[in-house]
């Protein structure tokens, strides 16, 4: 593999992420009502290639309905606060209203609370007497137990998610999970994340795996990157995880959706992540700013409450509109955060293609002056208001 010596025997490759690329235009634009945004897990269809990510601060029983009532995706967190506690909303109220300072120590008393298998049941029927998609996730280590619990509940996808995940995971403390194993045992279609490498891609979709997340530490509430200096940005991640989706799909001829998952904020990092290979995104921060999460406008990582190593933070981002808004429109804010699909919708035409795969054939251009070429003016304005 190529790359720059940055020392005596290493070389490093250089990475991107969504500020440093840009999309380039078709010679041909299509109307944006007539490109299709779909995409499908299995013989599961979804109208918007818009997931909402598995943070306590986001999804809960009702944000999960709204969300597929809207036509997307909401995953629901079986290891969080939603399975350990039987009045959920009265605990994040706790987390809430904590000073920036004791937030991760009161996180982490909150998760202490062990799970209990029987709200694992009354959650998933609860979103699934809307008559909605319901999909919920865990660790590997909770996989096994979890896994039919919410297969026999009536979710319709499960998510088996973790930092960094492998098929060969060596450890004297206990037994790994075995992806092949539990994906025969599930008749429902089983999602595996997260990575960014080619090369674990291509062994997780082996297994049989119904789709992959792709992202190591790039969400606005992760820190991961820097308590472990362990992350690859998302363009060049979701390029190398996509073209281990490409070249298992001509050997097996079956498809692996690719998730990227966290680093977006805008509907244009959303667009570059479609082009970068792509099949959906999952997003956290965009979403916490709705009217209908339980965080009020406040966001932590999954892994802010472990007791060893704390790898998230509590943000507060604010309440700026409903879901609807954020989804759908009108957008009442300019910064790119509201009317998602209509800004991929936008983006595609104005490239030239007319579903998602054709995103990814799009040409991108390394461009990291493109926010900030010609905007000086945009620039003292924001500076202006900020102080």
């Amino acid at each position: 593999m190529g790359g720059f010596y940055i020392g005596r025997g290493k070389k490093a490759r250089k990475a991107y992420g969504f500020d440093e690329v840009a999309l380039v235009p078709g010679r041909k634009a299509f109307d944006p009502n007539d490109v299709d945004v779909s995409w499908k897990i299995r013989d599961l269809t979804f109208d918007i290639p818009i997931l909402a990510s598995a943070m306590d601060g986001v999804v809960d029983t009702d944000f999960a309905i709204q969300m597929g009532k809207l036509r997307g995706l909401a995953i629901l967190n079986l290891g969080g606060i939603q399975t350990r506690y039987r009045n959920p909303a009265k605990v994040i109220e706790e987390i809430v209203h904590s000073s920036s300072k004791e937030s991760v120590e009161v996180i982490q008393k909150i998760y202490r609370t062990p799970i209990k298998e029987e709200l694992i049941g009354k959650r998933i029927e609860e979103i699934k007497k809307a008559n909605v998609p319901v999909a919920v996730s865990s660790i590997p280590q909770q996989a096994v137990r979890f896994g039919p619990i919410a297969e026999e509940a009536g979710a319709d996808i499960f998510v088996v998610q973790a930092t960094v995940v492998t098929t060969d995971y060596i450890s004297s403390q206990g037994k790994k999970l075995d992806f092949s194993k539990f994906c025969s045992q599930l008749s429902i279609p089983v999602i595996a994340g997260n990575c960014v490498i080619y090369e674990t891609a291509y062994d997780l979709m082996q297994t049989g795996i119904a789709a992959l997340l792709v992202g190591v530490g790039p969400g606005a509430a992760c820190t991961t990157r820097e308590v472990l200096g362990v992350g690859v940005p998302q363009v060049t991640a979701t390029i190398d995880t996509a073209a281990a989706r490409d070249d298992y799909f001509k050997k097996s001829g079956r498809y692996i959706p690719i998730i990227t998952d966290g680093g977006m904020r805008t509907g244009g990092d959303m667009c570059k992540a479609l082009a970068s290979g792509a099949d959906a995104v999952m997003i956290g921060s965009a979403f916490a700013r709705a009217k209908e999460v339980p965080g009020k406008g406040y966001h932590w990582g999954m892994a802010t409450s472990d007791e060893n190593l704390p790898r998230g933070v509590r943000v507060a981002v604010g309440t700026t509109g409903t879901l609807k808004e954020i989804i759908y429109g009108p957008a009442k804010l300019d910064d790119g955060s509201q009317n998602l699909v209509w800004a991929i919708r936008t983006c595609m035409g104005y490239c030239g293609v007319r579903d998602i795969k054709g995103m990814h054939e799009v040409e991108m251009v390394i461009a990291p002056s493109i926010k900030s070429e010609g905007k000086f003016f945009q620039k003292v304005q924001r500076l202006r208001e900020e102080g």
